[in-house]
């Protein structure tokens, strides 16, 4: 497969689906309660950090046992995802800088034969420890639903993190334009302002076009 791997190498698409992209692109701004205790000490063990935690205590509870439906994205959930009744998966975040708020920093759907899948900048600013985990979440998406190999995807994440560190230094201003990160999947990434929900900000969002079967 052809991989671009430099950024300002690249072609500038216009995808007429990429309405569609941002319109995905819904926040939650909910209250909730917030409880004052002791953090219990931390065990001098390895544990594998999940994508959807953000707080060590949360890495070390077990993955939740229900069941979500058969969506082919199920596995998200020991990510700590939930589906919500659209059907996406999101991952929720406390809000830094206000107590009791918390809204939508990941999203994933299906839409037709391809995958939409978002990191969300709460105005703008990506929050600690987003912009890896971004990566890794996109990374997770595509090397289980793209005909990737292990060069390819280095590759791949190589022009991701490069991308995302552009968008975090300002250099990458939202557009309506996606840049084409694979060839021979149409895989697209875009920056762009939030059309809908409540989050005021800005997202990064993937487009992957699933092999047909």
């Amino acid at each position: 497969m052809n991989i671009i791997v430099r950024l300002f190498g690249v072609f500038f698409f216009q995808v007429s689906g990429l309405a569609a992209m941002s319109n995905i692109a819904l926040s939650d701004d909910k209250p909730i309660d917030v409880y004052t205790q002791e953090t219990p000490a931390v065990p001098q063990q390895m544990t594998t950090q999940r994508i959807c935690s953000l707080d060590p205590i949360e890495d070390l509870l077990p993955p939740p046992q229900t069941k979500a439906s058969n969506s082919f994205l199920s596995y998200l959930a020991d990510q700590g995802f939930t589906q919500n009744q659209e059907g996406s998966w999101v991952c929720y975040a406390n809000d830094p800088k206000k107590e009791g708020r918390y809204f939508t920093l990941f999203k994933v759907k299906q839409v037709d034969n391809r995958l939409i899948a978002s990191s969300f900048l709460d105005e703008g600013s990506l929050i600690e420890g987003q912009e890896n985990r971004s990566l890794d979440f996109f990374m997770m998406l595509i090397e289980r639903h793209m005909n990737t190999n292990q060069e390819n995807r280095q590759g791949i994440r190589r022009y991701l993190e490069a991308f995302v560190s552009l968008v975090k230094e300002g250099k990458i201003k939202p557009t309506r334009r996606a840049f084409l990160f694979d060839q021979p999947n149409r895989a697209l990434v875009i920056y762009h302002t939030l059309s809908s929900g409540n989050l005021k900000g800005t997202g990064i969002t993937i487009n992957i076009y699933l092999p047909k079967s």
